[in-house]
């Protein structure tokens, strides 16, 4: 009976979550041309670019540290001056990346390399990358 209660439960919690998951995951679809997510085992989350960085376990991490990729000096900067992604900051990020990286330098000659801006979204894309590890 115990386990039968349990297992309703979890259905449940399954089909409340699964929509805010796919939605996440469908939201991260603007980024994926440029951008994947894959797990240090191999796994691909989402995504098949290669221009931009992985963005795997990019919550928690300093801008511009993701070894193995060549980073432009704006985000070099930015992590230099103590830029860790956050999903709030994110958001913001991928709204208008040089915006923000001269917002947070304090340096109007800074440039991001990416030039994509997320027009919707972005909340959506930052909530995906911070469960996507």
């Amino acid at each position: 009976m115990m386990n039968r209660i349990l297992l309703s439960a979890v259905a449940a919690l399954t089909i409340v979550a699964a929509p805010a998951v796919a939605q996440d995951s469908s939201a991260f679809n603007q980024c994926q041309s440029c951008h994947t997510v894959t797990a240090p085992n191999g796994n691909v989350i989402a995504g098949r670019g290669r221009t931009g960085p992985d963005l795997y376990g990019v919550v928690g991490r300093a801008a511009g540290s993701k070894a193995g990729f060549g980073y432009g000096e704006g985000i070099l900067a930015a992590g230099a001056a103590g830029l860790v992604w956050t999903e709030a900051n994110i958001a913001q990020y991928v709204a208008n990346p040089t915006e923000f990286l001269r917002n947070f330098t304090g340096d109007s000659s800074v440039r991001s390399r990416m030039s994509y801006r997320a027009r919707s979204g972005q909340a959506e894309v930052a909530a995906f990358l911070a469960r996507a590890r």
